[in-house]
């Protein structure tokens, strides 16, 4: 099953879930805050993305002081920074069936992953 994680307020979020609703039907959503995310989560997908899981242009980056984004140098370091504020994630992070991992919204790129 296809997993969306991301923040049910947050726009590119809001045009994901609906973009999924007109062309997958088995999509579930889940909410970072709401339903927390686990440390493994956040290892694999960084595993998969890289640095790009990581939103620093964002108000939540903004917000952070300079250690705090010093911190995020590294892979342990930017994981442990996006568990301490999912917010920081880029969203919507996406779990296909196949086991990929993406991570913002790219229509063209989501519908050839949809058989």
């Amino acid at each position: 099953m296809t997993t969306i994680y991301g923040i049910p307020n947050c726009d590119t979020v809001k045009k994901a879930r609906s973009w999924l609703g007109e062309h997958l039907q088995d999509a579930r959503f889940h909410d970072f805050r709401k339903d927390g995310l686990t440390a493994e989560q956040v290892a694999r997908w960084y595993a998969a993305v890289g640095d790009k899981l990581l939103n620093r242009k964002g108000t939540t980056w903004r917000g952070l002081d300079a250690a705090a984004q010093a911190s995020a140098a590294d892979a342990a370091g930017a994981q442990a920074l996006a568990l301490a504020h999912p917010a920081l994630i880029k969203r919507p992070v996406m779990e296909w069936p196949d086991g990929a991992v993406t991570v913002g919204f790219d229509a063209a790129d989501w519908a050839s992953r949809i058989p």
